[in-house]
């Protein structure tokens, strides 16, 4: 059995003796390993894997563009997801605009697609499938959130920035009544996940090239903690609070968790960040986005989505 495993890899000793061995015949290597029992391989293994074994040998590289092997690598609801590339917004029209679809496009085009992120409503929300397990992920700007006093520059500002996805942060200068509200409808595939508000204390820009952080304005969020919420279409709740802290820093500030049980369900979420609390006032805060992430996930370093885009 032994020399049989490196007979496969071409791993034997003396090449004469290979050949004696197996009767004069040429040892046999991963290159002739059959299409689909590459497949089968591969079907056990993440997209970035699939696409490295892919650069080993024909036969990898052939069963690395099988529709089976990425279709079992995409959410079920990929059709519904594909309805947002495609310009239907995943609704009846986004069913129609996929029949009247030409030429289906294949599995691993598909999944490459949706792993890039896929804005809607405008621009002001995206989606997009993280690479290696392909579980959705998604963002939403500060712009799509409901911010009390947004149109009164007394107090609010947009500020322009490569520090975020969207280019754009909601700067808070001074308030009383401070609350950030957001919705979305949207059928997510089953599983639990976690929403965060994305928030930096004090206001950062460029100065001679190196990034500095003013802290000026940042007051008020150590008198009482700020309370975030979360509410299901289903009858999820979440409620807790926490104190701001780390000037200068971005950080995920967990709001909540919900689970979907049901495949093709749109759930609808609301959710909420307040400190209203009018005996002080507050500021030097920004407000970036709002974050929907798989429970347990760490984000991906944009290296490496780089890396995987080009190799697929």
């Amino acid at each position: 059995m032994g020399a049989g495993v490196s007979g496969l890899f071409g791993l034997g000793g003396d090449e004469g003796e290979t050949s004696a061995a197996v009767g004069g015949a040429v040892a046999a290597g991963l290159g002739d390993l059959p299409e689909l029992c590459a497949a089968e391989v591969l079907l056990r293994l993440d997209a970035p894997e699939i696409c490295r074994l892919a650069r080993l040998n024909h036969s990898f590289r052939g069963a690395a563009g099988a529709d089976f092997v990425w279709e079992a690598k995409l959410p079920e609801n990929y059709r519904y997801l594909m309805s947002f590339v495609e310009g239907g917004g995943g609704g009846d029209d986004g069913r129609q605009l996929r029949r009247r679809r030409r030429r289906p496009a294949g599995k691993k085009e598909i999944y490459v697609r949706l792993a890039r992120p896929v804005p809607f409503d405008g621009g002001s929300k995206e989606f997009w499938l993280e690479k290696s397990k392909g579980r959705v992920c998604m963002a939403l700007s500060s712009k799509s959130l409901v911010i009390t006093g947004i149109d009164d520059r007394r107090y609010w500002q947009h500020i322009p920035t490569a520090e975020s996805r969207f280019h754009s942060v909601a700067y808070l200068q001074q308030i009383w009544w401070f609350e950030v509200v957001g919705e979305i409808d949207f059928s997510f595939p089953v599983g639990t996940y976690s929403l965060y508000f994305r928030i930096h204390l004090g206001k950062f820009y460029k100065r001679f090239g190196r990034r500095v952080c003013s802290t000026e304005h940042v007051h008020g969020w150590d008198k009482k903690p700020v309370r975030f919420q979360l509410s299901t279409s289903d009858g999820q709740h979440s409620l807790s609070q926490c104190s701001l802290g780390e000037p200068g820093s971005w950080v995920l500030y967990h709001a909540g968790d919900f689970v979907v049980s049901k495949p093709d369900q749109t759930i609808k979420l609301k959710f909420s960040m307040a400190q209203i609390d009018c005996t002080h006032t507050k500021g030097g805060l920004c407000v970036d986005s709002a974050f929907i992430y798989p429970k347990g996930f760490q984000q991906e370093r944009m290296s490496d989505l780089a890396s995987l885009e080009n190799s697929i």
